[in-house]
């Protein structure tokens, strides 16, 4: 096949990888419309999960992107003054640079092309391809192109946020939540190398403009912010995420989703087909997810020589082998992303909702930020859902009754929600 992926984030990169595994004939180019070593962000999160499916399919990637990331295994709560402590299951954080660069490497190595500063806006500007994948992002260019066809809608979250690092290392993954004149305003922290570490700071929209951030300058920004989370910080500075203009961001969180997710011989991966909110930390996971299965469905369904070049997405004459490899990778992920989806959507509503359990005791508040991925947990008053939670833990009966009510009782005030227009 010859494949042009559209994007050299870490979806586009994995997937080219995985294919030349396949099969090393594969003629594959990736367009990355940034330099080489340019990138949005800090550090990326994942699960010990995700390495065992990454040695699955590419050892060697595998072996490098663990040795290039730092782990962690608690959780740590600031609530002004006080401060809990969870022991859980073992993170890890890595640098994006760091990770695209080891996934770059590692295509290159296999015979993949990576054309850096390439961008692509219309599948027009590229050579005939058997496939074109759009792995360019929540914007991505390729997919509004035929947003109708897709189905795309966006829905912004009411919280604002910005995505920061900080020359402080932190060894857990760290919440603070400071209260200020004009509201809680708070931080998720965890470290990505043995030099820095990632810093989203997020606050209602009125907490946001009560505070001046709407309309200050980047330097009196992080200043005001460093302030706040001096304790956390240990004085220690944040660092703007650096963007073409060279300042960070404040944004509204992109919830994003499409009807397909295939037009002709075009096929969107990562963020250009679906995105789950930051608080749950599974973006690139689902990403290299997403290529996972991708290459899986076209390993099964003619992802070998001789697919045929096809005229676009425009085009009528997609082979039916290529056709039934995006409906199955279609319908593979989809159903895989059900429940994270649903998880990140009741955690944004958790943050957007802090004032209904901040003033809780901090082992309770934090025991209820672990839960807030629950459906139940928005309609259950919080300190009797957390004596439920409590109680669930020692009886397998009430366990199992929380696990089949949970979803039932959300389905029903989902539909209620819609039949009454809301």
């Amino acid at each position: 096949m010859k494949v042009a992926c559209v994007g050299g984030g870490p979806a586009g990169l994995y997937f080219s990888i995985l294919m030349k595994r396949q099969n090393p004939s594969h003629d594959i180019t990736v367009y990355e419309r940034n330099a080489a070593g340019s990138t949005y962000g800090w550090g990326v999160t994942y699960w010990g999960s995700l390495i065992d499916k990454l040695h699955v399919h590419d050892p060697e990637s595998a072996v490098a992107i663990s040795a290039s990331s730092v782990r962690w295994s608690d959780g740590v709560a600031h609530v002004g003054d006080l401060r809990t402590v969870h022991h859980g299951d073992t993170g890890f954080g890595i640098g994006r640079r760091r990770l695209l660069d080891i996934l770059a490497e590692r295509a290159r190595s296999l015979g993949v092309r990576v054309e850096f500063e390439h961008p692509v806006a219309d599948t027009a500007e590229l050579p005939e391809a058997d496939l074109v994948v759009a792995c360019d992002g929540v914007g991505s260019a390729l997919r509004e192109r035929h947003a109708g066809h897709f189905g795309t809608e966006a829905r912004a979250g009411r919280n604002t946020y910005i995505w920061l690092g900080t020359t402080k290392i932190f060894d857990s993954f760290t919440f603070a939540f400071v209260e200020t004149e004009h509201g809680w305003i708070w931080c998720y922290a965890y470290g990505f190398s043995e030099d820095g570490s990632t810093c989203i700071v997020e606050c209602s929209p009125e907490t946001w403009s009560g505070l001046g951030l709407d309309r200050a300058s980047e330097a009196d920004g992080l200043a005001l912010l460093e302030r706040l989370f001096a304790g956390p910080l240990d004085g220690h500075r944040l660092i703007g995420r650096a963007h073409a203009d060279g300042s960070a961001q404040w944004l509204n969180f992109r919830t994003l989703t499409n009807r397909t997710w295939h037009h002709g011989n075009l096929v969107l991966l990562g963020d250009a087909a679906h995105t789950t909110h930051y608080s749950i930390g599974a973006g690139t996971t689902l990403a290299l997810e997403d290529a996972i299965a991708l290459a899986g469905a076209l390993r099964g369904h003619g992802g070998q020589r001789g697919v045929g070049r096809q005229r676009g997405p425009d085009g009528n004459d997609v082979r039916p082998e290529l056709r039934s490899a995006l409906v199955q990778y279609e319908r593979e992920r989809r159903s895989a992303l059900l429940p994270v989806q649903s998880a990140a959507r009741y955690s944004a509503q958790w943050y957007e909702n802090l004032p209904r359990y901040i003033h809780l005791a901090p082992p309770q508040m934090f025991a209820l930020l672990g839960q807030r991925h629950s459906p139940l947990l928005p309609h259950i008053p919080p300190q009797l859902y957390y004596r439920i939670d409590r109680a669930a833990e020692q009886l397998e009966t009430l366990r199992k009754l929380k696990r089949w009510l949970g979803p039932r009782v959300a389905r029903t005030l989902h539909a209620r929600s819609r039949a009454s227009g809301s």
